[in-house]
Parts: structure tokens; sequence; C-alpha cells
């Protein structure tokens, strides 16, 4: 999951929204009807990447939709793993910058 979360952020950075996307539904496709947070949490983060390719593509309305349900989502972050929980950390005050930058 640790290489699939720095891809998608080398993705968000070069502005690759899309591709971003697709590299966590890889992930959460097969398993997002599991019971497990640290699935639920990267179903945030596709949002997230949604809502800056809404926003590239000048669909502020849809985007603050979609950027809404990101918000839900990073709410798990102290349900989930020890493990992966400073990556998924640090991953979230990332997406919170970059839509700083965005808006």
């Amino acid at each position: 999951m640790q290489a699939r979360l720095q891809q998608f952020h080398k993705l968000l950075k070069e502005e690759q929204f899309f591709e971003a996307h697709e590299v966590l539904e890889e992930v959460w496709f097969p398993k997002r009807f599991e019971k497990d947070v640290n699935i639920d949490i990267l179903k945030g983060f596709i949002n997230a990447a949604v809502s800056f390719e809404l926003l590239k593509r000048e669909r502020v309305k849809q985007s603050k939709k979609v950027w809404r349900n990101y918000l839900k989502y990073r709410t798990l972050l102290y349900k989930t793993s020890p493990h992966y929980r400073n990556d998924f950390y640090q991953m979230i005050r990332f997406l919170d910058s970059l839509r700083l930058e965005k808006i």
C-alpha cells in the first residue's frame, strides 16, 4: 500500500489527477465492500483526486461536492491501522495543502 500511496502522491504533484485516482482505485475497488477503515480512507483519497480533476476541468460545483466526500472519509484517520497511520496522515496534510493552492 505504501508504494501505491507514493505513486499517488507523485501523480498528484504532476497534476495527473485522473491517473492518481486510478492508482488507488486498483486497490480500493476489489475490497470496496469489506469493513476495513484502511480501505475506506483510500476511498477518501480517491475522492480528493477526483475533486482536483474536476477543478482542472473547471467544474467547481461538482468539485466541491466530491471534496466534501473526501472530508467525510478524512475523519477516519485515527481509526486506521497504526502501521499506515503516519502515511495516511502525511497524505491528508498534502491533499489539504494542495486544495488550498487550487481554490
